[in-house]
């Protein structure tokens, strides 16, 4: 709260962007929409910039809001605020470039490395939508029926519906006061889970298929591979959720989703146990994240010398784990 506030006073008169990451998700678009509302009530222009464009299943959630690419951003001195980004590469080299100071850092990885003037990061809160919805309560900010529907929004994303171990009594408490003020859980969960393209669960057959059991069954990974967006009438936004499909299995500790690109990979990484620190193993290859959950993107390597790498990696630290037992 105290460096929120130090936050706020600094904006002066300044027009305000709130950016988000790269292939933005629901705590990424959920906070940006929910700050940029919550900013304008004070007074502040605002805009939202993203690399790329909201994802379909989003869209109710950010309703009304304008989301700038960096390409059509003027020259103008903003003050920016970067959300649900645990570093200043994650929104994209165009806009690293275009804004080198940042201003504020509102986010909950565990990996971020404090980059702005004033840093707003719990990694013990459950979404960058739970610290951006306490803030709001506690500040006595107004949070009208958008506001409250984009923040429960982050938070029912990033907590894959209140099951992850990231969830706490603030998280329920939060999201209570989300739903007092106009959030339809009704709403969020026919928007985000019941309205799946057809081209998704052909996309999920060949996910599932293409699994693969490494450590005697305690890592899974499966394979998107090169081609299969173009051959499900798909695209990378519909990979969300995939990931926890190999996770779920009986017995697995680690589980992955790697996606072949023409010009390198993509994985993202989830686990049960936080002791097991994927954010660090993401690390490695230059990603970061959460204890459980986290990504990684490596250009100019090819598909089967990253797996390879990546299952050594994940061998390893369980062989850790296990030698500390």
């Amino acid at each position: 709260m105290a460096n929120f506030k130090l936050l706020l006073a600094d904006l002066g008169d300044r027009p305000v962007a709130v950016v988000g990451h790269a292939r933005p998700d629901g705590d990424c678009i959920g906070s940006q929409v929910g700050l940029a509302r919550g900013l304008r009530e004070l007074g502040h222009e605002v805009i939202c910039v993203n690399l790329d464009a909201v994802p379909r299943r989003l869209v109710f959630a950010a309703r009304g809001e304008n989301f700038i690419k960096p390409d059509s951003l003027d020259d103008r001195d903003y003050a920016v605020i970067y959300v649900d980004c645990a570093d200043q590469d994650r929104p994209g080299k165009r806009l690293r470039e275009r804004f080198p100071q940042v201003l504020g850092n509102i986010d909950h990885h565990v990996s971020n490395n404090g980059y702005a003037k004033h840093n707003c990061v719990s990694s013990g809160a459950a979404a960058t939508c739970e610290i951006l919805g306490g803030l709001f309560i506690d500040e006595k900010m107004a949070i009208d029926a958008p506001t409250a529907t984009a923040l429960y929004t982050g938070i029912i994303t990033d907590t894959g519906q209140f099951r992850f171990s990231s969830t706490s009594l603030t998280t329920f408490k939060i999201s209570a006061e989300l739903m007092a003020n106009g959030a339809d859980p009704a709403e969020a969960g026919y928007e985000l889970y019941e309205r799946e393209p057809a081209g998704k669960m052909q996309l999920l057959q060949r996910f599932l298929a293409s699994f693969e059991m490494h450590a005697n069954g305690r890592i899974c990974l499966g394979t998107i591979e090169d081609g299969v967006f173009a051959a499900t009438q798909t695209s990378a936004e519909d990979t969300e959720g995939l990931v926890d499909y190999a996770r779920a299995i009986e017995g697995v500790e680690i589980g992955g989703l790697i996606e072949e690109r023409p010009d390198g990979v993509k994985a993202s990484l989830r686990s049960n146990d936080p002791r097991i620190r994927v954010d660090r193993i993401a690390a490695k290859f230059n990603g970061g994240g959460h204890a459980c959950a986290a990504g990684l993107t490596m250009s100019g390597m090819a598909a089967v010398v990253f797996r390879h790498q990546l299952i050594t990696a994940l061998e390893q630290r369980l062989a850790e784990l296990d030698a500390e037992k």
